[in-house]
């Protein structure tokens, strides 16, 4: 074996290593509370209140029986889908974007945009209340994950280069929305 290839694998295992150690001693991730505050909206969009809710907890046996296999990969797992494959990516009806696994309001369609990444991109949620947004880490880089405060379904993630005036780019997977269209 050639000096090449034993540097290589050195470098592969020494990398392997290191990433294996650190998503061990990494930063942990945030404590799933037992009730959470949610901004309810009716079917026009308008917010109706605050609310105190339990958090909904359920088997991954339980989630895997009520969602599609993509939707659970996503919103259970913190998979992704592909770029351009979502229903909602070069989606503009009016209306509101729930969480798939629990209903709750996540987005308003006035804050969604054409982003160009192939992922349905907000600049803001429709409630703060609503959506977590936590630190992650993606084979070392450094993200902000958002999920649902109600039911912690992973969404997509936040990210800085977003239009003017909060460059603001709410990422999310079309798979962990659910849209209905707004009563007028």
């Amino acid at each position: 074996m050639g000096y090449e290839r034993r540097a290589f694998l050195l470098i592969a295992a020494a990398g392997s290593g290191g990433y294996a150690w650190w998503m061990r001693h990494g930063p942990a991730p945030p404590a799933t509370p037992s009730r959470v505050n949610i901004a309810t909206f009716d079917a026009h969009g308008v917010q109706t209140g605050v609310v105190e809710v339990e958090v909904v907890r359920k088997s991954e046996s339980e989630w895997q029986k009520e969602l599609p296999a993509d939707a659970f990969s996503v919103t259970r797992r913190g998979d992704t889908e592909f770029a351009g494959t979502g229903a909602y990516d070069k989606f503009y009806q009016d209306g509101l974007y729930r969480c798939t696994c629990c209903g709750t309001a996540l987005f308003d369609s006035r804050t969604k945009y054409a982003s160009g990444t192939g992922w349905p991109s907000f600049t803001a949620p429709i409630a703060k209340e609503n959506v977590v947004e936590s630190p992650s880490s993606y084979f070392g880089i450094q993200q902000t994950e958002v999920k649902c405060a109600c039911c912690w379904a992973h969404l997509g993630h936040l990210f800085d280069d977003g239009p003017p005036p909060a460059n603001l780019r709410y990422c999310m997977n079309s798979v962990a929305l659910r849209f209905v269209a707004r009563v007028s």
